[in-house]
């Protein structure tokens, strides 16, 4: 099994790396997060996931364990396969798809090409249990990706009014980027005005 391919950036598109290591060029199909983090780069190392058919040999390649472990995830639901799954990660970042499915968002996951409304319910259903175990040192990716103390406590507040939680994260986040000295009662005001 490969793990990660380590190499020179011979060709880059915003599907495709091409890994030349050792005189022999890997092609690995990426997501557009991938591509935007590549870019101005000259080497680079893509975990990998190796996808063996019939008739097809792909590589998938990703920044983080975390995210290929996200995309194998995504890939375990019946009906989502791995050029979906690459759809999905393009759209979100594993961090934001732990937020939309641990919030059960199906709004959010159905805005992905290619995905209607029973495929981003099983989706959730299959996942929800599944998303904050996501990280192979044991370490979780935090269900709000690593935010304040406030910004948790203000989101926290805004589900309880009864806003989604994937968007009051959203929100809070744009919030406390702009300003973060503001109290948690001050980001909920400009929350709720912006909601």
């Amino acid at each position: 099994m490969i793990d990660y391919v380590k190499g020179e950036i011979a060709s880059l598109t915003p599907t495709l790396c091409v890994l030349e290591t050792c005189g022999v060029g890997f092609g690995i199909n990426i997501t557009l997060s991938t591509y935007q983090q590549l870019q101005g780069q000259t080497t680079a190392r893509l975990y990998v996931y190796e996808s063996i058919k019939e008739d097809a040999f792909q590589l998938f390649g990703f920044m983080t364990p975390e995210e290929r472990e996200t995309f194998l995830l995504l890939i375990s639901v019946s009906g989502v396969g791995a050029g979906t799954a690459r759809m999905i990660l393009s759209t979100y970042s594993a961090e934001e798809l732990v937020r939309i499915i641990s919030g059960g968002d199906v709004n959010s996951i159905k805005r992905v090409k290619g995905i209607g409304l029973k495929t981003a319910q099983r989706i959730i259903v299959d996942l929800k249990d599944k998303m904050g175990s996501v990280g192979s040192s044991g370490v979780n990716i935090p269900l709000a990706g690593g935010r304040s103390e406030k910004a948790e406590e203000a989101t926290s507040a805004l589900v309880a009014l009864g806003f989604q939680q994937a968007l009051s994260a959203k929100v809070v986040d744009a919030i406390v980027a702009k300003d973060s000295s503001l109290s948690t009662g001050a980001i909920i005001k400009q929350a709720l005005k912006q909601l």
